[in-house]
């Protein structure tokens, strides 16, 4: 099987394939390890508002000898910071904060729908694009009734729903009605969550086994045939370049029917998209 290191996004533009998340990575530790990262081959860098370390992934990216026009950067705006106004001072902040004139992506990083401010902030995101502030823009963690809404309200619909997926929770019925409606779905937490636990599962470690490759390689191959942007993180830069090196090798029908059956409704990690999140 053949695949694409891009997906073409409902704007036109191209997305690669593989990104590199940076959640929970020290702002201080973010420059050394995103210039690695970049250095063994990433041109798609994942950071958020709410991960507290745009400064030192923008350090990162400024030392790395790769042109700008050649990277895809996304953030994600922080839910306190939702609204018409505060949006857009946000995300202006944002690009400062990475020393970028543009990002490639900005995602409203939860709908937060008790606070109603999602299609406003939608709105807001929709006219940054038009000033060219950002190339493309998306959502995360939206359901299918919050993206009717800001679809309805504004005829834009996203570029990208960026949700927790992975063999464990695989969302099926939200990646369908996103393919529908011609957005990409993006994973995150793609290897499992905290714990490594999915990585550890004994169907994953057998298929490792057999094919030569890592659990991860596997899962993160697992994404990739799903037609699904896959952004693992890790701090380690020997474990990075090996993430990255899954497109010489597929997944054969035994191993996606094991992997196929490790999806459980229960397996999801962080909240669900209708609670009230300000986690971020």
């Amino acid at each position: 099987m053949t695949l694409s290191k891009t997906a073409v996004l409902n704007d036109g533009h191209a997305i690669p394939r593989i990104g590199f998340g940076v959640w929970r990575l020290d702002d201080n530790k973010a420059p050394d390890v995103v210039a690695a990262a970049i250095g063994a081959g990433y041109r798609h860098i994942d950071t958020a508002q709410g991960y507290d370390n745009e400064v030192g992934v923008g350090k990162g990216i400024q030392s790395a000898s790769v042109p700008r026009e050649d990277l895809f950067v996304t953030s994600k705006l922080r839910t306190s910071h939702q609204g018409y106004d505060k949006a857009l001072e946000s995300l202006e902040a944002s690009l400062e904060r990475l020393q970028l004139d543009y990002l490639d992506v900005f995602l409203i990083h939860w709908p937060a729908p008790a606070h109603d401010l999602y299609a406003e902030t939608w709105d807001a995101f929709v006219d940054a694009r038009s000033r060219g502030l950002v190339r493309s823009i998306g959502v995360s963690n939206f359901a299918p009734e919050h993206l009717d809404k800001i679809i309805a309200e504004t005829g834009v619909t996203p570029a990208v729903n960026q949700i927790e997926t992975n063999p464990r929770y695989q969302q099926q019925a939200q990646r369908a009605w996103n393919a529908a409606h011609g957005i990409v779905t993006e994973s995150y937490s793609p290897l499992g969550g905290d714990g490594a636990a999915l990585l550890k599962e004994p169907k994953v470690s057998a298929i490792s086994e057999r094919l030569g490759r890592s659990p991860a390689q596997i899962v993160i191959r697992w994404h990739l045939e799903n037609d699904l942007v896959v952004l693992p993180k890790t701090e380690d830069p020997v474990r990075a370049a090996e993430n990255l090196d899954v497109w010489s090798f597929e997944l054969d029908d035994d191993a996606l029917a094991d992997l196929a059956s490790l999806d459980d409704p229960s397996g999801k990690s962080l909240p669900q998209p209708n609670e009230n999140n300000d986690l971020f």
